[in-house]
């Protein structure tokens, strides 16, 4: 059975655990739309990506008018 010989300082304990943290998701704000997204993914809002329209955008304000 595995026991540690020493015991591990508050320090050393700490220095390990110092990668264990959570970071934010990056974040940048698209040139031409000026909405948030993710670097390297596609602007959902207008399916652009690299200057180039790489997904079909569907029409909000048309899907609104047929619900009501």
């Amino acid at each position: 059975m595995a026991v540690p010989k020493k015991k591990v300082s508050k320090s050393r304990r700490d220095k390990r655990r110092t990668h264990h943290r959570l970071d934010p998701p990056a974040v940048v704000e698209d040139r031409h739309s000026g909405e948030y997204r993710r670097p390297h993914h596609i602007d959902l809002k207008t399916g652009m990506y690299k200057g180039r329209q790489v997904l079909a955008v569907k029409q909000r304000d048309q899907e609104e008018d047929e619900e009501d």
